[in-house]
């Protein structure tokens, strides 16, 4: 054999382990980092003018920036749910039409039936951890630990909870320095509370320290570090070190202040030499809530933000990056939902036998750029269901903007996303066929959905 036929067998060789490695031999680590409504258009490398994000650029030029990727909900604790389990929120009963999220005064969360993704990487000896909000269930038996998570150290759930005076929002921030003193919100570690009020000027900070130390703790061992930030979802807050530093105003120094921790952790796993064999992935739980105006964040092109099934509250920001994946931009459709099965495919453990899990395998599209095996999306508001995409078409059944009441359209409204991702140009009545074909697949999807027990108006 000649030297180039060699080199190039050598090369054929390497690139096969490269793909399948871990696959074969190492499961990979993971890290979830899930922000509190960020919007679409939040970041540089998704066309933000003004928010400078140099760290998620790269992560996303070195991975996967995926363009049509959907939260399973528009709203903080189903989405959770959906991300944690694989499943449907209203399969697990953390989904309302009354009370959208759980609540300081709610004494439920997610059932222990439920098998976190935590829980089933235990099966493989992971390590487990949570850095963040929680917002799945404060009391003692819902909390992280009893979900599959070995350490926990966050805020249980909204940072604008437990708000201690009747001041509306904005006479808090207007001519006036940031302090944390208007909301109660605990910091916990593990079932403990260590500190209330929180410090919120330095919690985003904090959790990266903490990202970081785990990180380190469980450099010898797989592990899966769930880092869920508080913000910047309202009330806002940044470090002095970024404080009025954004051209975008707070907002702004927020999302930098997020960007930076992310390059600190890709730094750390670079010096650790984990890398290679850690898959890390950047998403937010919804859309911006825009009712807050310039404290709140765009959703670009998209129409509409948090609440709503419109594609501004549930299209989300999304990289991955690191291990084996395939760099690109990405065009085809993903879901939160379907981080637990590609995580769970990638280290070899089945998906639970007796329930359904909702979310697809994909590995083939991070480690190969193949087409993504989800082609239909079904959007809930609350326990009602709004919405259905199927390929390229997007039908409504019914709309809303944050809080107000729900239109319901006879015929359906019908979208093509990929010419009309703004939402502006209804086509059902040229494409009854796509009309029929959807409504169809919700009839099946109706017949066959078990819902699970309410749990989120249960309430003291």
């Amino acid at each position: 054999m000649g030297f180039k036929k060699k080199i190039f067998f050598i090369a054929l060789l390497f690139n096969f382990w490269s793909f399948y490695g871990f696959q074969n031999n190492n499961s990979p680590n993971y890290i979830v980092i899930f922000v509190d409504d960020m919007g679409y258009g939040d970041l540089g490398v998704y066309g933000n003018p003004t928010i400078s994000t140099p760290h998620l650029d790269k992560m996303a030029f070195e991975g996967q920036k995926w363009t049509q990727f959907y939260s399973a909900a528009s709203v903080c604790t189903p989405s959770r749910a959906a991300l944690l389990t694989g499943r449907l929120p209203v399969r697990s009963g953390m989904a309302s039409s009354k009370n959208p999220v759980l609540f300081p005064n709610s004494l439920s969360g997610l059932p222990a039936t439920e098998l976190t993704l935590a829980e089933k990487l235990k099966e493989k000896n992971y390590k487990t951890a949570i850095v963040g909000k929680w917002h799945l269930g404060h009391t003692k038996n819902y909390l992280p630990n009893n979900h599959g998570f070995d350490y926990y150290f966050g805020i249980p759930y909204s940072n604008d909870m437990d708000k201690i005076n009747n001041n509306n929002y904005w006479s808090e921030y207007e001519n006036k320095e940031l302090s944390s003193d208007s909301y109660n919100v605990p910091l916990m570690e593990n079932f403990d509370i260590i500190e209330r009020p929180v410090d919120q000027t330095t919690i985003t900070s904090r959790y990266v320290d903490k990202t970081l130390q785990l990180i380190n703790n469980y450099k010898n061992d797989n592990f899966f570090i769930y880092l869920s930030h508080n913000l910047p979802h309202i009330p806002l807050y940044a470090s002095k070190r970024f404080l009025g530093k954004s051209k975008r105003g707070l907002y702004g120094d927020v999302i930098e202040e997020i960007d930076y921790g992310v390059g600190l952790i890709i730094n750390e796993l670079k010096k650790l030499n984990l890398d290679k064999k850690t898959i890390v992935v950047f998403t937010s739980d919804n859309g911006p809530w825009l009712v807050y105006k310039s404290h709140s964040g765009s959703a670009g092109l998209l129409r509409n933000g948090k609440g709503t099934t419109w594609e501004g509250g549930v299209r989300v920001p999304t990289i991955f990056w690191g291990a084996n994946i395939k760099p690109g931009i990405i065009n085809e459709i993903g879901s939160t939902l379907d981080i637990y099965t590609t995580f769970l495919a990638l280290a070899k453990i089945d998906t639970q036998k007796n329930m359904i899990v909702d979310g697809y395998d994909l590995s083939e599209t991070l480690l190969r750029k193949k087409e993504s095996q989800r082609d239909e999306m079904f959007f809930y508001k609350g326990d009602e269901l709004f919405a259905v995409r199927l390929g390229d078409f997007k039908l409504h059944l019914k709309t809303t903007d944050w809080f107000k009441e729900p239109k319901k359209h006879n015929p359906p409204l019908l979208f093509n996303l990929n010419i009309d991702p703004s939402e502006k140009f209804n086509i059902s009545s040229k494409n009854p066929k796509k009309v029929k074909e959807i409504l169809e697949l919700i009839k099946v999807h109706n017949l066959r959905l078990v819902r699970g027990k309410n749990q989120l108006d249960i309430r003291s």
